[in-house]
């Protein structure tokens, strides 16, 4: 990334801070996402020793970065002793771990480099949790009932846009069985900093300005449309850029 950061510093003008937040498996969930925010906050209290105005501080990042990036902005709403952040960046971000079935999910599960089952062996890995429930997470075991119907309302096939179903979409006709078990397993996943998607209205509804790069050919592509859909669902200004050839890792 340190090609990626320079561009980005040269091309607008910015101060670019990168954070090299510590690694799972040595480093476990969530100490990526507390280095995160820890760099940040101190960054804003400081941010003039940079020769930056406070005001102008963005959060950004890709893939994983960017659930981290939108973890922090959401970590960030309520502080009163901070600056506001100005905006938010989330280039192709993972927000959910609910619903794995959604469009660019059956549309995009064998394009590389994200496949579908390696999008999900790495969150649990991230987690440090065991690989044998992938195939029980796909199809919905893991979400009880009343985590369904709540989640149901911010995360589903109906809030797609038709023109992303036309390469191909099957809703589901049955009813996921649901797995103590599982659930128990890899409750982590519903923890907003792991599924950023599934932050409360009362903390979506203070977000920064926003800007949201979704790729045609990526399984998170849906994540990123129904995030921008929550946002501008409670008046927050988001930029949207949508790349038609694009695939995860084209950054």
């Amino acid at each position: 990334y340190e090609r990626t950061c320079r561009y980005i510093a040269r091309k607008t003008n910015s101060v670019v801070v990168s954070v090299g937040y510590r690694l799972a498996p040595e480093h476990p969930y969530p100490t990526q996402f507390e280095d995160c925010l820890t760099a940040t906050v101190h960054f804003m209290r400081t941010a003039q020793d940079y020769g930056v105005d406070p005001s102008r501080i963005i959060v950004s990042g890709d893939s994983s970065g960017g659930t981290l990036a939108a973890a922090v902005a959401q970590a960030l709403v309520s502080r009163r002793d901070l600056p506001k952040l100005r905006a938010q960046l989330l280039i192709y971000p993972y927000l959910q771990c609910v619903d794995f079935n959604l469009p660019s999910y059956q549309q995009n599960e064998g394009v590389p480099v994200l496949l579908k089952e390696r999008t999900l062996a790495l969150g649990l890995k991230y987690l440090d949790k065991d690989l044998s429930v992938i195939e029980a997470v796909f199809k919905g075991c893991h979400v009880p009932e009343d985590l369904q119907q709540k989640y149901q309302k911010w995360v589903s096939p109906d809030y797609i846009p038709h023109e992303f179903k036309t390469r191909g979409f099957k809703p589901s006709t049955t009813e996921p069985v649901f797995s103590k078990e599982v659930y128990t397993h890899v409750k982590p996943v519903f923890d907003t900093v792991f599924s950023p998607l599934l932050a409360e209205d009362s903390v979506v509804a203070q977000l920064p300005e926003t800007f949201i790069l979704t790729c045609e050919f990526d399984v998170l592509r849906d994540d990123g449309l129904l995030y921008k859909k929550r946002l501008e669902d409670h008046g927050i200004k988001v930029t949207w850029c949508h790349l038609q050839e694009g695939f995860h890792g084209t950054v």
